[in-house]
């Protein structure tokens, strides 16, 4: 069962726990959540981290979430970062939608390490046109 903010109610600070939190009042600041639902007269002013969000009121700041579904009567004003977005016609954004960038896996270790020997000591090695030809070149002078 999701908590509510009701209508009529503003919280002033932010919000931290791993439920269901449905908004339809006025919450001035961060929200952290295991699933977030902002009403139709819900407004967020200040961030909000969530597994999933679901908007049909305002929000005036970051969204961080895996699952961001925008209804049509929603506004929001700053960034989405998400895994998944759906937007219904009539919705507002205004901001940048960022997604998950998943770390790339690990390069496979070798089965069998190839060991790369070098001379201890080598001559410097010059490039120019005689030596692009295949003319002898003289041996460098230590």
């Amino acid at each position: 069962m999701a908590s509510l903010i009701a209508e009529n109610l503003t919280v002033e600070g932010g919000i931290t726990g791993e439920g269901e939190l449905h908004i339809d009042g006025i919450v001035r600041g961060d929200v952290r959540i295991g699933k977030l639902t902002i009403g139709d007269t819900g407004h967020v002013e200040g961030s909000i981290y969530a597994e999933a969000v679901e908007a049909r009121g305002r929000v005036i700041g970051a969204i961080t979430a895996k699952q961001v579904r925008l209804y049509g009567t929603c506004y929001i004003d700053g960034d989405i970062t998400h895994e998944q977005l759906a937007m219904e016609t009539g919705a507002f954004f205004q901001g940048r939608s960022l997604k998950f960038q998943r770390p790339a896996a690990p390069a496979p270790a070798a089965a069998n390490p190839v060991k790369v020997e070098t001379p201890a000591l080598e001559a410097p090695a010059a490039v120019s046109a005689a030596s692009a030809s295949g003319a002898p070149q003289p041996k460098p002078v230590f």
